[in-house]
């Protein structure tokens, strides 16, 4: 269904042309109709099919009111109280039944799980932005009970992280129909909340080891920049100042990270919330705070509704089950069960615009990142971003975010959602067991004397500016059972420490030179872990707990892994090698290469079953050196991500060479261009 019109559209545009309010209003009817069959008796609990949560069964019913309540309540709000599926009469139904003390049907309250906590919020929201349609028409006796049970919530602590924001706004609807609320709760939060802020728009959600304010993902727009102005509504006010220039700053970075195709890159926990990432967007515009014109925000949230629904997000039942695309178990973290994708509902916030809005009706414009091919630094979240026009993919060099929360005495595996040293939106970490244990994918490892791949644990940034990105973390080796003597119990899940290992981005385009050096742990009198400067004094603590693991004695080889490509089926992947570089081509011609420059001499590629969100197969190219590598000397790859339609016949001489010299490496490209890059000296980002 086109005209002359239409086809004169950029293909980039074309989704906002089919994605008008109307669409919106029939997604959401429809994903909340596929729900119906899996409501309790009495409408309270909606257990929706998939894994089963750290929280169980009963707070995962729990879950799926509250989520699918929340999306409800966009839905009838943005209608004025039309309400022609009668959802209203259904969750007043679950409203009785859940704060019933002697219900069969009655919710986990906040001293029984602590889930409910979250889950709250979506309550107080739904209840807020409906309030004329469903609370004032509610008995007192049912009024008592919401306000009984939400109550619980008030007087309690030890929310370090967006959480902070629940309790926020849970009191604020408390305290807009009577019901108890205090004063301190919110002091404390704001208190919190001022100290996560790092800037240009991002919260870090918590506080990693030793203070670490380098937790940033998709948490700062869907509940950093949402809350606030949702708190705001149920007051009836405007989103502050203060807010509203953050969200602004936020837009401004957060549109880089969308591509032309609509696919948002996949990065961080909670993934499975999928068009929540969206919910920013819509409150910028809400807000009158978004750089974005209204063309433009039509565009980008289309394009990733679009995304979504044609890559299989919306399962045959209507439902959306675990997962990126389809369904996918392996991207949920503990707290996730089969009801936790619909915190998808955030990301129809839109719905709360009016039909007239500008954003509905104004003519859709490309967002300023797709229209050319760029790099982009993002200082605060460390990201350098490479996107392309042509093909859609954006790339994130990862420079700061680790979101190391282990205490250095625990061992651990990297986070595979937040150390890679790539993401992207058309690839995944790898996330079978065997993969997160020993990461290859996106990543510069250290290789000890068994092959086995280093982790990078927390980050610190040296520099971040123009097209080059360097960082560096001091690595260590995930031991597991079995991996030593069989007599030794003491190698069960132990961790062998190494050294710091450096590692350089350059990016032109599509292409990227990777450089990685490493260098020497100081003596604990003169140690500077986690990036401190050397006068700066170290915490006996830290330093025993670093003590508690054993050194891993070298020597070491470096690896660089390239991007992993999936597929429905294994064949669909496509391996070409040569003596210094391997590429894994799709049949739609994506592909995937990297070429050792400098020390790299070893070409190979692991192929897995069951890994990546994005299909059933996948492989991912790799170089390595044969040889152990010295302090300071420098290993350099050549790695390329590319879309179908890209040509790629000569990526791999699009660097003549990389040479080392007295304290940098010098890259020279192929068009003649030299770049130099520093290999010692201080950070100076």
């Amino acid at each position: 269904m086109t005209d002359a019109a239409t086809a004169a559209v950029p293909a980039a545009l074309e989704p906002a042309r089919r994605w008008d309010r109307e669409r919106w209003l029939a997604t959401a009817d429809g994903l909340l109709a596929a729900t119906e069959p899996f409501a309790s008796a009495g409408r309270s609990l909606i257990r929706l099919p998939g894994p089963v949560s750290a929280s169980g069964a009963w707070s995962d019913g729990l879950e799926g009111f509250a989520r699918t309540f929340l999306l409800a309540a966009f839905r009838v709000r943005g209608e004025c109280g039309a309400d022609p599926g009668g959802l209203l009469e259904r969750y007043a139904e679950g409203l009785r039944h859940g704060t019933d003390p002697a219900s069969a049907g009655r919710w986990p309250r906040i001293g029984e799980r602590r889930q409910a906590v979250v889950e709250a919020a979506s309550v107080a929201i739904g209840l807020a932005e409906t309030r004329p349609w469903l609370w004032d028409r509610l008995d007192d006796a049912t009024q008592a009970q919401v306000v009984a049970w939400l109550s619980d919530i008030v007087g309690t602590s030890g929310y370090r992280n967006n959480w902070i924001w629940f309790q926020n706004v849970v009191e604020a609807f408390l305290a807009s129909v009577g019901g108890p609320w205090d004063q301190a709760d919110l002091d404390r939060n704001e208190e919190i909340a001022e100290s996560l802020y790092v800037g240009d728009g991002w919260y870090s959600d918590g506080l990693g080891r030793d203070g670490r304010r380098q937790s940033f993902d998709y948490y700062a727009g869907w509940a950093w920049h949402l809350y606030p102005l949702l708190h705001a509504r149920i007051g009836g006010r405007g989103l502050d100042r203060r807010h509203a220039d953050r969200l602004h700053a936020y837009l401004g970075q957060a549109q880089h990270l969308v591509g032309a195709s609509g696919a948002p890159v996949l990065q961080g926990r909670s993934v499975t919330y999928r068009f929540a990432m969206l919910a920013p967007f819509w409150a910028g515009a809400l807000a009158g705070a978004t750089p974005l014109s209204p063309g433009a925000t039509r565009a980008i949230t289309s394009a990733v509704a679009e995304h979504f629904t044609a890559a299989g997000s919306v399962d045959r039942r209507g439902l959306l089950p675990t997962g990126w695309h389809g369904r996918h178990d392996a991207v949920r973290q503990l707290y996730s069960g089969g009801s936790s994708p619909y915190w998808a509902s955030k990301g129809f916030l839109g719905l709360l615009l009016d039909a007239d809005d500008p954003v509905w009706t104004a003519e859709p414009e490309r967002p300023e990142p797709w229209t050319r091919d760029r790099v982009t630094a993002l200082p605060v979240p460390g990201w350098l971003v490479s996107a392309t026009r042509g093909d859609g993919i954006v790339r994130v060099l990862n420079h700061g975010a680790d979101r190391l929360v282990e205490p250095a005495a625990q061992q651990r595996a990297d986070d595979p959602f937040y150390r890679r040293l790539g993401y992207s939106n058309v690839t995944s970490p790898q996330l079978t067991a065997d993969a997160i244990a020993a990461p290859l994918e996106s990543h510069v490892a250290l290789l000890d004397a068994a092959g086995v791949a280093s982790h990078r644990d927390g980050i610190d940034r040296l520099r971040l500016a123009g097209e080059t990105g360097i960082s560096r973390s001091r690595v260590h080796w995930l031991d597991l059972p079995g991996a030593g003597a069989p007599a030794d119990a003491a190698v069960w899940s132990s961790v062998r420490r190494g050294p710091y290992l450096t590692t350089a981005t350059l990016v032109r385009g599509r292409f990227e030179v990777r450089l990685a050096w490493w260098t020497s742990v100081p003596e604990p009198d003169e140690a500077v872990p986690g990036g401190r400067d050397p006068g700066e004094p170290v915490a006996g603590a830290t330093l025993d707990a670093e003590a508690a693991w054993p050194a891993d004695p070298g020597p070491w080889r470096f690896h660089v892994g390239g991007w992993p490509l999936a597929a429905r089926r294994d064949r669909e992947l496509h391996v070409e090698t040569d003596t210094d570089w391997v590429r894994v081509v799709r049949q739609d011609g994506s592909t995937s290469m990297v070429r050792g420059l400098l020390g790299l001499d070893r070409v190979g590629t692991t192929r897995r079953l069951g890994a990546d969100p994005f299909g059933e197969a996948s492989a991912t190219p790799w170089v390595r050196g044969r040889d152990a590598a010295g302090p300071g000397e420098v290993a350099a790859a050549l790695v390329v991500l590319s879309g179908r339609g890209t040509p790629w016949v000569r990526d791999v001489d699009a660097v003549r060479e990389v040479v080392q010299g007295q304290g940098e490496a010098r890259i020279t490209w192929r068009d003649g261009r030299v770049d130099t890059l520093a290999t010692t000296g201080a950070a100076d980002a």
